[in-house]
């Protein structure tokens, strides 16, 4: 299963679809079908019948119309750093981090961690001037 470039909590904005430019938190991830979940973004519309939940209870779960964001693709979406006017959209780079490891009989030693880095900020679209 490949990873992703975003992960669960990161903000980020919409580049692309009816939600251009709106900037939200990810709530879940799906690497399996390459799409996340955008606070806010791609609001859809379920309706939902009583029902209950055991015959023998008397817990009933109400209907009605239940809005909840739905999945959207993640090469809609880009990293930002910041809140507010100070957003700044980034890339995601990776770098080799040595930590010191621990095994079962209480030895320890040194091995290497991928960790995840933020780059410089995005180039802006346009060129040259």
């Amino acid at each position: 299963m490949k990873s992703l470039h975003i992960k669960k909590g990161d903000r980020v904005k919409v580049i692309a679809g009816d939600d251009k430019g709106t900037v939200g938190e990810v709530i879940a991830v799906f690497p399996s079908t390459q799409k996340v979940t955008v606070e806010g973004v791609n609001i859809v519309k379920r309706h939902l019948r009583d029902t209950a939940s055991q015959p023998q209870s008397n817990q009933v779960t109400k209907g009605g119309i239940i809005a909840s964001e739905a999945p959207i693709h993640v090469s809609n979406v880009q990293l930002v750093v910041g809140s507010g006017k100070d957003a700044t959209v980034t890339r995601v780079g990776y770098k080799r981090e040595e930590v010191t490891k621990r095994r079962p009989d209480g030895s320890e030693y040194t091995a290497e961690r991928s960790v995840r880095v933020l780059k410089k900020d995005a180039p802006k679209k346009g060129g040259k001037k």
